[in-house]
């Protein structure tokens, strides 16, 4: 069974739906680093966070490494 967490709903300006999907991941792992820290007592969160930081940790560094030599 999975645990959601709750996170507070608020409206995005104007300049937050006009972002890139390289600063969006970049973002992203941030966010994530930080609720895996918060995650660390519950093992499967914290696992859940871990996986998806690294996930997103490789495709952020894939997508660099791509438009660099593209």
């Amino acid at each position: 069974m999975s645990n959601v967490i709750p996170f507070p709903v608020r409206a995005a300006s104007e300049d937050e739906l006009d972002i890139d999907l390289l600063t969006a991941v970049d973002v992203a792992i941030r966010d994530l680093r930080d609720l895996a820290f918060r995650l660390r007592g519950d093992a499967t969160g914290h696992e859940q966070a871990q996986d998806c930081l690294d996930m997103l940790t490789r495709a952020l560094e894939n997508a660099r490494m791509a438009e660099m030599h593209g």
